[in-house]
């Protein structure tokens, strides 16, 4: 894989399993893995601790992206509000751009890889699930990790995020045309790495 510039583009809402997918097919093929949310969940943070969020966009750095705080609620719902501001996504696209075309294969996953990031990846696959199952995973996740939360409380928090997501003028959240959809409401991890694997094999030959 070595000469390859291969760009798998992987989009989903929260919870729908795009990010273990991503890590497991990336792994699989040997390809190079970023998650961009973390992009946009280490601006989140920066804003949390005082930082506006443009500046905090364009100043963002590799070492920022290792913080072990990203993944809490409060970073996550930062991160979807400074993921409306268009010039916060500017700042970002040319470093997602870049690591999408590295020689050796990437696979990126996010919220508008395969519509606008990546619009010419050579796979783009929409990884979905019902709210009420990724409102479940994600309580597990943060019950699991110590966070006091309720199970409503994160369905809330899930529908907050889509309706925000789905509904921002900059860049929303929409499977690309082209993009093979993943329902992973009744699959294991398994199944769905398998079934994204088959999809980017019949995309490319790998």
């Amino acid at each position: 894989m070595a000469e390859t510039r291969v760009t798998i583009a992987i989009d989903g809402p929260a919870a729908a399993g795009k990010g273990t997918i991503s890590k497991a097919v990336a792994k699989e093929l040997g390809f190079a893995h970023l998650d961009t949310g973390l992009l946009y969940r280490a601006v989140g943070a920066k804003v949390l601790a005082g930082a506006e969020a443009v500046e905090a966009a364009r100043s963002l750095t590799a070492d920022d992206l290792q913080a072990g705080t990203l993944r809490t609620p409060e970073v996550a719902q930062a991160a979807s509000k400074v993921a409306v501001i268009a010039e916060v996504r500017a700042a970002l696209v040319d470093f997602q751009r870049a690591f999408a075309r590295r020689l050796g294969g990437a696979v990126l996953d996010g919220r508008d890889i395969g519509t606008v990031i990546c619009p010419n990846a050579e796979v783009k696959l929409f990884v979905t699930a019902s709210a009420k199952v990724r409102a479940e995973r994600r309580y597990l996740e943060l019950s699991t990790g110590g966070h006091e939360v309720s199970r409503d409380e994160v369905l809330a928090d899930v529908k907050a995020r889509d309706e925000r997501d789905m509904n921002r003028a900059e860049a929303p959240l929409k499977p690309a045309e082209d993009a093979v959809l993943i329902d992973t409401s009744e699959l294991d991890i398994d199944a769905a790495v398998a079934m994204a694997l088959r999809a980017i094999l019949d995309k490319t030959g790998l």
